[in-house]
């Protein structure tokens, strides 16, 4: 009976696959916190003085009648916590061993992500 061959291009691959596909996101979701970033420093930077009136507007900026400010700080606080998913996932995945206890934490994980983004829009969205 031969040997089975388990290295090169005919190896078995098993396993969930989404290693690039996390890779990819928190890469995509890195970049879009960035740039916001930058766009809230450059409003901060250019704003005439630092006033709730002002400091409001970066948010709640419309473009016609699209709340751009508000679309937009939604789009960072979703990336903002598919990063956080992403990352604390694999926290607990690589270094939490009893199953029970890493379901448990990653449920917690998964309502305090939601409770967060929820809570955010409630806020973001009733000025």
């Amino acid at each position: 009976m031969a040997a089975t061959k388990n290295y090169g291009p005919t190896r078995l691959v098993v396993g969930a696959h989404y290693g690039v596909v996390d890779f990819i996101v928190q890469r995509l979701t890195a970049v879009i916190m960035a740039v916001y970033t930058l766009v809230l420093i450059v409003g901060v930077l250019v704003m005439p003085s630092f006033s709730y009136e002002n400091w409001k507007s970066l948010f709640t900026f419309h473009v016609y009648v699209i709340p751009v400010g508000q679309l937009l700080a939604t789009l960072f606080f979703f990336a903002l916590a598919w990063h956080a998913w992403i990352g604390v996932r694999d926290i607990w995945m690589d270094y939490v061993r009893p199953t029970g206890v890493r379901m448990l934490l990653q449920v917690l994980t998964i309502l305090w992500l939601v409770g967060s983004v929820v809570y955010f829009a409630q806020i973001l969205w009733s000025i």
